[in-house]
């Protein structure tokens, strides 16, 4: 008895000391809420201090562009004749890091040109490349200097051997490949019709040379800001003729949205147009009894379609430096329907910060007449032609242009 009440009195002396050492840790805790709110209260205080000023500019900036809701198909399921593959992969680069954007090529014989970034016209021989003219005037390489060292984009060679140029800025020319000698057609930048030509992109000449066609992709944006221009899908690009003989240039076609790429069509009554931000090809009635009329050669095509060029079999290639996957996200068909995200985005990015957000992804397609696809060539990611523009076809391969990749493109069509 007496042991079992000693230790009863034992077990109730410790009681009060369980109770006690729990005192500290509630101290603890409401210590440590106490400091939490502080912290809380900090960390929201600074995020207003930084979000606030962000807030205010976007609010008070103006964006550069006025966009409106823009309808575009759901894209094409990627299957038969659009399956995604790596053929394009098979592709060598020539010329790397020696031009920088290669838009457009022509050749006479085994000799090749080319329009590149720092305003000049090269001819490309063997392994070795020859400057042919600059029609523009230095300094050249950055943005603000592209208006005047100019930048040529179309490139076609004429019935009497001569380079026919369309350069972004500076107008139309028509150039000896030889000595060099230019003269200017079209001056950029004047008004027909009452509009600018801000944005002369490419070209195609008749074969016996009296007339040339070519687009003028906005009178409201210029080369330098074509992504200002994609966005906003501004419908001011127009399809022009200019006639040799008269020197007069007259409106074939208006309210384009970035007309690209001309291909005459055989009988040279129409020609192909790329709209690019519709994703689409339109075919314009130039000459007979058609003239001045419009349709579609193909409608909702699974990329952005840039320049076009007829290939060996009867058909055409087309070149597209951007996709809308499917299955897969499309981020400017997802755009289309927002302009207000649009609007805020280029209050907040520039062109070059905005570029590394659209995914690469270079896909080379033949198209035949009704715009049945035949074939189609692809690079996911631009791993080995990157920002394709143009494919031109010569002795059994593929040249592919660049609008900023530092080389040209080579495939075999023997390899695919």
């Amino acid at each position: 008895m007496m042991n079992d009440a000693a230790g009863l009195r034992f077990r109730r002396q410790h009681r009060p000391q369980v109770i006690t050492d729990e005192l500290p840790e509630h101290r603890h805790k409401g210590t440590g809420t106490y400091s939490g709110k502080v912290f809380q209260v900090t960390l929201l205080s600074l995020g207003g201090f930084l979000l606030l000023p962000l807030l205010v500019i976007i609010l008070i900036l103006e964006s550069p562009i006025s966009p409106e809701v823009l309808s575009l198909k759901e894209p094409p399921v990627m299957t038969g004749c659009w399956e995604p593959n790596l053929k394009l992969r098979e592709a060598q680069r020539l010329f790397e890091d020696q031009i920088v954007g290669p838009e457009s090529i022509a050749n006479i014989g085994d000799v090749f040109f080319t329009g590149t970034a720092d305003g000049k016209i090269v001819k490309l021989i063997g392994r070795r490349i020859h400057a042919v003219t600059r029609l523009g005037k230095p300094p050249c390489g950055s943005r603000e200097d592209e208006s005047s060292c100019g930048r040529p984009l179309g490139i076609r060679i004429g019935p009497n051997g001569t380079l026919f140029v369309a350069d972004a800025y500076l107008g139309l020319y028509e150039v000896n490949p030889t000595t060099g000698e230019s003269t200017r057609l079209v001056a950029g930048g004047q008004l027909i019709a009452g509009r600018k030509l801000s944005f002369i992109n490419d070209l195609a000449v008749t074969q016996d040379g009296k007339k040339l066609y070519f687009t003028d992709s906005s009178s409201r944006w210029q080369r330098r800001d074509y992504m200002q221009l994609i966005m906003e899908a501004t419908a001011d690009g127009r399809v022009l003729e200019l006639d040799m003989d008269s020197r007069e240039v007259t409106v074939v076609m208006e309210n384009l949205r970035f007309p690209n790429g001309i291909q005459l069509l055989p009988d040279e009554e129409s020609v192909l147009v790329a709209e690019t931000t519709m994703a689409r090809i339109r075919r314009v009635h130039v000459a007979g009894l058609n003239k001045g009329g419009m349709d579609t050669f193909i409608d909702n095509l699974p990329g952005f379609p840039d320049n076009i060029r007829p290939s060996s079999s009867g058909g055409y290639w087309v070149a597209m430096a951007a996709v809308r996957p499917n299955p897969g996200f499309s981020m400017l068909d997802f755009l289309s329907q927002r302009p207000w995200i649009k609007k805020l985005i280029f209050k907040l990015f520039s062109q070059d910060v905005l570029m590394k957000f659209v995914p690469r992804y270079s896909l080379v397609a033949e198209l035949h007449d009704g715009g049945v696809c035949t074939r189609s060539f692809h690079d996911p990611n631009g791993l080995v032609a990157a920002y394709v523009s143009e494919v031109h076809e010569y002795d059994g391969s593929l040249y592919i242009g660049s609008f900023r990749s530092p080389y040209v493109a080579k495939l075999d069509l023997r390899d695919v």
